[in-house]
């Protein structure tokens, strides 16, 4: 495991693409917003953002609501 707490993910059509952890939570949802601009036209995609710390979902796209 990553020594960096905040762990994104994109998937696209269920399968992993791309990770990256981050020590600090802003500069995590900075990439989180950054990889929706980027990659959110693949097929499917979707990007979490977790703590790794907690295990907490803190947010995902699209939004699971």
């Amino acid at each position: 495991m990553s020594p960096s707490r905040f762990h994104l993910l994109l998937t696209s059509a269920g399968r992993p693409v791309q990770h990256g952890w981050w020590e600090s939570e802003a500069t995590a949802r900075r990439k989180f917003s950054s990889w929706i601009g980027e990659y959110g036209n693949l097929p499917d995609a979707r990007v979490t953002l977790t703590d790794e710390a907690t295990g907490t979902l803190l947010t995902t796209w699209p939004d699971e609501s």
